[in-house]
């Protein structure tokens, strides 16, 4: 399917050093904000109270997260969802200073036992901060692990400058994400982190298909220069790329805009890293795989080996 029908390659490449010192731009700013202002984690990697509430009826969390926030128990980051059933409610908050979890619990269900009697508090803990700083670890472990096993398929299934190139674009687009969670001090939770390792799959899967039409073009057009196979390339998935982002933007909003506060967060991730995802792939990841010097006899060799592989 085609949406887009562009006759004439559109002359990208000419505006690479544009494109790059934008982004370069960004991604300074972004670790710029990581470094002074930091990534306000949620409780689930600071540590802190955990209940389990019952109600005798369905129960709107809405209702839960108003009645908290409008209380005077200073309580900081609560989290308010479902578990299991419409009548048990998980409640999440960072705990106060110098506060027990139990008197915490305690004043949590004087509240909510004022417009709703009969509430029960099924189980009340303590998650310390050495739970939510393995957690951090695990997150950056993932991370490192998921950027490495992508530049070793980039490099099998292409060559090395796709894969230097591929990485350097999708690790743009995760370090902006973090960069803007820091600069506006959004919540940055499991969920969020959740977000941040799919956008960084779906990131290169938008690379790889640039990628694949750049080597197509490579054997096809054996007279054209590389900007121009380049250009042609990124013209003719452009039809697609509009396809495949505009479906996945129309679900992300949903969940961003329809989903409530738990979603609200990663589906953000989500957007920006869409958003920025097309743009890597196409402004950043390609001037790149052209700077590093790829030229037809690069990839053209590789196919030949391929093909008496397998035949």
């Amino acid at each position: 399917m085609e949406l887009l029908r562009i006759k004439k390659d559109i002359p990208f490449m000419r505006f690479a050093h544009v494109t790059v010192v934008i982004s370069l731009l960004t991604f300074i700013a972004a670790v710029f904000f990581l470094y002074t202002r930091g990534l306000n984690f949620a409780v689930d990697f600071t540590g802190g109270t955990v209940m389990q509430v019952h109600y005798g009826h369905p129960m709107d969390i809405s209702i839960v997260r108003t009645e908290l926030g409008q209380s005077n128990l200073g309580l900081r980051d609560v989290v308010v969802q479902k578990i299991g059933n419409a009548n048990d409610v998980l409640i999440r908050m960072r705990s106060k200073d110098g506060a027990s979890s139990s008197k915490v619990g305690d004043e949590v269900m004087a509240v909510l036992s004022r417009t709703t009697p009969g509430v029960q508090l099924r189980s009340v803990e303590y998650v310390g901060p050495e739970v939510g700083k393995e957690l951090a670890n695990n997150g950056a472990l993932a991370l490192l692990v998921v950027s490495v096993g992508i530049m070793l398929y980039l490099t099998m299934r292409f060559e090395w400058r796709f894969a230097v190139s591929g990485i350097i674009a999708n690790l743009h687009d995760i370090v902006i994400i973090l960069g803007m969670f820091a600069a506006f001090q959004w919540e940055f939770s499991l969920p969020v982190l959740a977000g941040v390792l799919a956008v960084l799959g779906y990131s290169v899967n938008e690379s790889v298909i640039v990628f694949d039409r750049i080597r197509e073009n490579f054997r096809k057009m054996r007279t054209a220069s590389v900007p121009q196979v380049i250009n042609n390339a990124i013209t003719r998935t452009m039809s697609r790329t509009v396809i495949t982002h505009a479906m996945t933007q129309t679900m992300v909003c949903a969940m961003l805009f329809f989903g409530g506060p738990p979603l609200h967060y990663f589906a953000l991730a989500l957007t920006i890293g869409i958003i920025f995802g097309i743009y890597s792939s196409v402004l950043v990841a390609s001037p790149l795989v052209m700077w590093l010097g790829v030229s037809r006899s690069d990839l053209v060799k590789s196919g030949k080996r391929e093909g008496v592989a397998q035949s």
